[in-house]
């Protein structure tokens, strides 16, 4: 092993992408600069990478330090990313170790939004996680107010999953389905039961029957949206491990 290379994160994605691509080294350990994370933690991450796990996450054992509001928003988040079909390692920020092949299967991530938590699960390589109970805050104030939290969760949401575009697919389908069942509906109460004030149906049928096709339309470019999306990020078809 020629050495393990420590690469500090303010919080910003591409500030620590970019110390992750720079540096060398066999393995490369990233941590927030609060102070906040157990650096005594890292020489049980280098064990593991040392026994063959290629990533090792630093995983917090509970959320004491952390206010109640806090506790449960990210219980949601993680709730959510997981029905979302996103790949999160629970209680997991940026505290972990690459090795250097998992180094290099992440630079050939092409895309520019980079959601790194999402991302390294993806790479596929031998993991481990490393549990440590995470230090209160002595100095200074958090970097992620509300705002920003709620902005890092539609990045995280929007960068790994289309279920959003396919739940518009799905309403499209849905409210055309209603749609049409409403006009049968006037149609029958109107010719069979004349039961309809006249002038009514004529107004309500078009809306309905133009809404449903609009919302079906835009559900069906959606689907289209998210192939070319996908497409646009240019990820890696696969990564080779190991070559025998």
């Amino acid at each position: 092993m020629h050495g393990i290379k420590l690469s500090r994160n303010r919080g910003h994605q591409p500030a620590l992408l970019a110390g992750l691509l720079s540096v060398d080294g066999d393995a490369v350990v990233s941590i927030d600069a609060d102070l906040q994370d157990d650096v005594s933690v890292i020489e049980a991450m280098v064990q593991a990478f040392a026994a063959g796990a290629e990533v090792v996450y630093g995983v917090r054992d509970s959320r004491q330090s952390d206010s109640a509001f806090k506790r449960s928003t990210a219980l949601m988040y993680y709730g959510l990313m997981r029905r979302l079909g996103v790949d999160l390692v629970h209680n997991h920020a940026d505290f972990r170790l690459l090795g250097r092949r998992a180094v290099e299967a992440l630079r050939q991530y092409g895309e520019v939004n980079m959601f790194l938590r999402g991302i390294v699960p993806l790479i596929g390589f031998r993991a481990a996680t490393v549990k440590y109970d995470r230090a209160e805050r002595f100095a200074g104030v958090s970097k992620y107010p509300l705002r920003k939290m709620l902005t890092f969760a539609i990045e995280g949401i929007t960068s790994f999953s289309i279920v959003p575009l396919r739940m518009i697919t799905l309403l499209g389908f849905l409210v055309s389905g209603l749609s049409f069942a409403m006009i049968v509906f006037i149609i029958y109460g109107t010719l069979v039961l004349r039961a309809v004030i006249p002038g009514w149906a004529s107004s309500v049928v078009p809306i309905y029957f133009l809404g449903g096709i609009q919302l079906l339309s835009i559900g069906i470019l959606g689907e289209y949206v998210a192939k070319i999306y996908l497409e646009t990020k240019q990820r890696p078809r696969y990564v080779i491990e190991k070559s025998l």
